[in-house]
């Protein structure tokens, strides 16, 4: 935060939004994963929530807030959990890195505790999880031709993409080879499925970029971290979500879960209820499950790499390589129908 000049940030605000408060800024960093940053703002009794990239040395394309603010312009008039964007400034004269304000959700994000608002029983958990996989579906059956939302990306042909683009990131900052690794890739490309009618894909949907009511655990309030968002296929979000759903089985995996909690839906249950309630056919769900497994691990190859490199001054990040490893390892499971 000290890195940040906050009185040209109030001021660039002040410009920007009409009839803001005469009260001090107020600013709160909220806890942050692995990608962008989050501030909360207060003015008075007015609140807004700040977003900006990460200091230091980012990835090409990587933490594009200009997008996002633009996702969300598109995005909340339809799907209004997610949150109403207000302002987006590039200025570097305001702040080093560009940035966007946007609305603040009142409720209760979830990471690896529950919050003591709920109560800690099989029911709460049960709660939680219909939350999650109701909103996913609530989100995919948002008629992209209708709302005009093609716009926000390039359907055809979106899987056969993403597999080739994350095979191409992740050797571009691997460090050593892992175990089994091509294997998983060769498979990856040969196994592509077609893909089912295209739909908004958040590409990042799991349990902690949720709100959920302060005191009603089944009820979702806000979906968060749109800045991936864009259309096609409907199953990577799901595949992504079930890989996030931790089991008590797993081995390390450097990510935060509840979901080994009593009372929450196993990953096969959770991909059941999607497939109830949406109505798509989910029978390629281990290829997506795969594919989301080593997704993820090279996204934490990539910060792992610029830990190594002295760009990121975190001790969090020194055993990713162990759960990198663990991570491969399951994608290799999802291959052979192993975890489903």
């Amino acid at each position: 935060m000290e890195q940040i000049n906050w009185n040209k940030v109030r001021e660039y605000l002040n410009n920007q939004i009409a009839n803001l408060p005469k009260a001090p800024m107020q600013v709160k960093k909220f806890s942050e994963g692995y990608s962008n940053l989050t501030f909360l703002l207060k003015i008075g009794e007015w609140e807004a929530v700040l977003r900006r990239p990460p200091f230091g040395e980012i990835p090409p394309k990587a933490h594009d807030m200009e997008r996002e603010y633009r996702i969300l312009a598109k995005i909340n008039p339809v799907f209004p959990l997610a949150p109403q964007p207000y302002v987006y400034c590039d200025d570097s004269s305001v702040m080093e890195k560009h940035f966007y304000v946007m609305e603040k959700k009142k409720g209760i994000v979830i990471d690896d505790v529950l919050p003591i608002n709920y109560e800690k029983t099989e029911e709460t958990g049960k709660s939680i999880s219909n939350a999650v996989v109701s909103t996913l579906v609530q989100l995919h059956s948002v008629d992209i031709e209708k709302e005009d939302l093609i716009v926000l990306g390039k359907p055809e042909g979106y899987l056969e993409r993403q597999v080739h683009g994350w095979i191409k990131r992740y050797n571009a900052s691997k460090i050593h080879e892992l175990s089994g690794i091509k294997e998983i890739e060769k498979w990856l490309l040969d196994h592509i499925p077609t893909s089912p009618k295209s739909t908004i894909v958040h590409n990042d949907f799991k349990l902690n970029n949720m709100m959920l009511d302060g005191n009603d655990p089944s009820k979702a309030v806000a979906v968060f971290d749109w800045e991936l968002s864009t259309v096609g296929d409907p199953l990577t979000d799901l595949g992504s979500a079930v890989s996030y759903w931790a089991d008590e089985l797993d081995k390390y995996t450097g990510l935060t879960s509840i979901t080994t909690n009593p009372g929450f839906i196993t990953r096969r249950e959770f991909v059941e209820q999607y497939a109830m309630q949406s109505g798509r056919d989910v029978s390629e769900i281990n290829y997506y499950l795969t594919y989301a497994f080593y997704k993820i691990s090279s996204i934490l190859q990539q910060i792992y790499y610029r830990w190594k490199k002295g760009e990121l001054d975190d001790d969090r990040f020194s055993n990713l390589d162990q759960g990198i490893q663990n991570l491969m390892d399951m994608a290799h499971r999802a291959k052979n129908n192993q975890l489903l």
